[in-house]
């Protein structure tokens, strides 16, 4: 009998972590009766009932796991590490909040079946915020045109991985893992499903500014070179004109050394302009410099707590 592994990160869903459970283990029942399945909660040091409400779960049904981290260490780390520990056929990957439908898994497994290593779902619309959805599609726009590897759009890393996909992970050892990058760098042939994402069950979003800014930039210094193509383009360009101004500036002085005042204005200007770009391809080389820091310091990417149901034997703690 196959065995799907399932692997659902939460942080702070103590409203969720129940009913996506229930939800899991009803769909198996009925849905995919022929295959066996583990359900692994990652948590991310939540600060409310949700570990209390896991170790509940966890006493009624042995199928479902639990891994406690002993803080929070992103919302990167903490799913990739959690797939490295599951022990089935294939891994499934969701949100805890519903917003990847439960539906969704027999539609995977039944490609997956068919041949296909990789089987993930795109947003074809969203009832999220439609501004935020905006961003998010311009994003996904730019990433794409400018990615070294191929980029799929509004894929948010839920799909179903085979087991020889999970093993390629495990042998990455990338302390500062991006799935959606590593999906379409390493992957095998995917198959997309489209869908609608639907509103968060309960609860609020985690994601704010600061978190899908990390992600925006760990995406970008790792599989894009377009940062380093601006700031040298740009910079030669901005150079040579500077050349030209300031050559041009010299011969008029020359040529009408009493009627040609150059005045502080365009120097001022001049400083202002070349000085705030600087400032900001200095900073976006520091983005550069902070991911290959990162890598170099190859710090674990989890440090676990607790961890719950889980044979000695399953699981990749390294």
């Amino acid at each position: 009998m196959k065995k799907i592994s399932v692997l659902i990160p939460c942080y702070n869903e103590e409203e969720n972590v129940g009913p996506i459970s229930e939800a899991l283990v009803k769909m198996f029942a009925e849905d995919l009766p022929s295959y066996d399945y583990e359900i692994v909660f990652i948590d991310n040091d939540s600060k409310d009932l949700t570990r209390p409400k896991l170790r509940q779960i966890c006493e009624q049904n042995k199928k479902i796991k639990a891994i406690f981290n002993a803080r929070n260490f992103g919302q990167n780390n903490s799913p990739y590490y959690g797939v490295l520990q599951t022990t089935g056929d294939c891994t499934v990957t969701m949100a805890c909040d519903f917003q990847d439908p439960v539906d969704m898994i027999p539609k995977y497994v039944k490609e997956w079946e068919e041949g296909y290593k990789i089987v993930v779902s795109v947003k074809t619309s969203s009832k999220e915020n439609p501004f935020v959805y905006f961003l998010r599609s311009l994003y996904y726009k730019i990433i794409k045109k400018f990615s070294d590897v191929e980029q799929i759009e509004h894929f948010t890393g839920a799909g179903l991985y085979d087991k020889s996909f999970v093993d390629v992970m495990r042998d990455l050892k990338d302390p500062k893992p991006f799935l959606r990058g590593i999906v379409g760098e390493l992957g095998f042939k995917i198959k997309k499903i489209p869908f609608e994402q639907p509103q968060r069950r309960a609860g609020k979003t985690h994601n704010n500014f600061y978190t899908l800014y990390d992600t925006a930039m760990l995406s970008i210094t790792s599989y894009t070179k377009v940062g380093l193509r601006i700031a040298t383009i740009g910079g030669g360009i901005l150079a040579a004109l500077s050349l030209i101004v300031a050559l041009i500036y010299l011969i008029l002085k020359l040529c009408m050394w009493y009627d040609f005042p150059a005045g502080m204005a365009p120097v001022t200007i001049g400083m202002f302009v070349l000085a705030s770009i600087q400032i900001f391809f200095i900073g976006f080389l520091g983005e550069y410099i902070l991911n290959i820091n990162e890598r170099i310091m190859n710090r674990p990417l989890v440090i676990e707590e607790e961890r719950i149901n889980f044979d000695e034997k399953s699981g990749d703690k390294a």
